[in-house]
């Protein structure tokens, strides 16, 4: 099973941003440290809540990410570690759900080389029904690490 490398970690933690106090995300869920929702015991996020520091937010996000590092590897096994790390970046922002059911899983899985996956990381740009200048720009860098050579 693959994991997550330091560069897509680094990329999830650009996107993502650290905030040690509990707000609201584009789609109005409650959200701390790295874009995360819940705690490593499973308790939702509630505003009012806070991380003490940089390191426990680290943790909470080590902690989440397996969840999305097993859904690609679930569906995917012949990725290189960029292909997975900004497959695992992108399904961290739009869900296991919204993963599993899109067209780039779809081909990727036909052909990971695939160069249209550019166009359907791009689709994902939207948040509240609007496009977002942060999605856009984290898409296409999502789409840079795909198609970078790394082994």
């Amino acid at each position: 099973m693959r994991s997550t490398s330091i560069l897509g970690l680094n990329l999830l933690k650009k996107f993502e941003g650290l905030r040690l106090n509990a707000y609201l995300c584009a789609a109005n869920v409650a959200t701390i440290g790295y874009g995360s929702t819940r705690y490593i015991n499973g308790k939702a996020v509630k505003i009012g809540d806070k991380l003490a520091s940089e390191q426990e937010a680290s943790a909470l996000l080590l902690n989440t990410l397996t969840i999305y590092e097993n859904a690609v590897n679930k569906h995917l096994t012949n990725l290189n570690q960029c292909q997975f790390d900004a497959l695992v970046c992108f399904c961290y922002n739009v869900g296991v759900g919204g993963f599993t059911k899109s067209t780039l899983l779809k081909k990727a899985k036909i052909n990971a080389a695939d160069p249209s996956i550019l166009d359907e990381f791009m689709k994902w740009n939207k948040g509240g029904g609007k496009v977002l200048q942060g999605l856009v720009n984290r898409r296409r860098e999502e789409a840079k690490l795909y198609f970078s050579l790394c082994k």
